[in-house]
């Protein structure tokens, strides 16, 4: 299997990079194959712009989403974004590694998103959900916060985590067609012990190491609409 690792996180003494080299060593001794992008090492731009495209099809009214589309055929797209396309496309397992900032994930892997998933490649007209460009890949959603367990839940103060996640989970992953696996979660990162921190590490290793006992997520299928995209009852 051929794992991407996208890491966001500016230290890397951070336990989010913890987990990053635990997943990488993890899977490196099942066999697979890892790759990692580490967005703040990268300097990685966040910024969707015209920048991005060496030629475009109207130079003077940017449709982001269009010119992705027509960049990528014509070989216009920046070098940046065509070279974290190959590995993206190259994946059988797309790994987000990142700390939870203000109920999201990091702008620079938010930045990521924007530019990488193209219109066209991963998504397009009716290409979403199980009809995505990425249909047949699987995302995991691994984060860190400093939030404990209980707050999160049904009538928890900050509601489900899933519900926080969700235009991540659904709205991004699901969307391009990928198999979106449960989240790992590691809570209260910043004040537990270091015995606590280890037993997250081998929590980790543990779900890495039987992946494909997980069941994905479920969301919608195109079948269950019609053409207009009402629901079929």
């Amino acid at each position: 299997m051929n794992v991407l690792i996208l890491h966001a996180h500016p230290e890397p003494q951070s336990f989010t990079s913890a987990l990053r080299d635990e997943a990488v060593q993890t899977l490196q001794a099942q066999g697979h194959e890892v790759q990692v992008s580490d967005l703040y090492a990268m300097n990685w731009n966040p910024v969707a712009s015209a920048k991005d495209f060496s030629q475009r099809d109207n130079p003077d009214y940017l449709v982001y989403a269009l010119e992705q589309r027509l960049g990528v055929k014509g070989k216009s797209i920046a070098p940046d974004i065509q070279q974290e396309l190959d590995k993206l496309l190259w994946a059988d397992l797309l790994i987000l590694n990142f700390p939870i900032y203000w109920f999201s994930m990091p702008a620079i892997l938010k930045g990521w998103v924007d530019r990488v998933l193209v219109s066209g490649v991963c998504y397009g007209g009716k290409r979403f959900y199980d009809q995505g460009g990425l249909t047949g890949k699987k995302a995991l959603v691994t984060v860190t916060l400093g939030g404990r367990e209980h707050m999160f839940g049904e009538g928890a103060i900050h509601g489900p985590l899933e519900d926080m996640l969700r235009p991540l989970l659904r709205g991004t992953l699901a969307y391009v067609g990928l198999d979106v696996l449960p989240p790992f979660v590691a809570w209260h990162v910043p004040y537990i012990s270091h015995e606590a921190r280890e037993q997250f590490l081998a929590d980790y290793r543990q779900r890495l190491t039987h992946l494909e006992q997980d069941s994905s997520l479920v969301f919608p299928r195109l079948a269950q609409f019609d053409e207009a995209l009402y629901p079929i009852r």
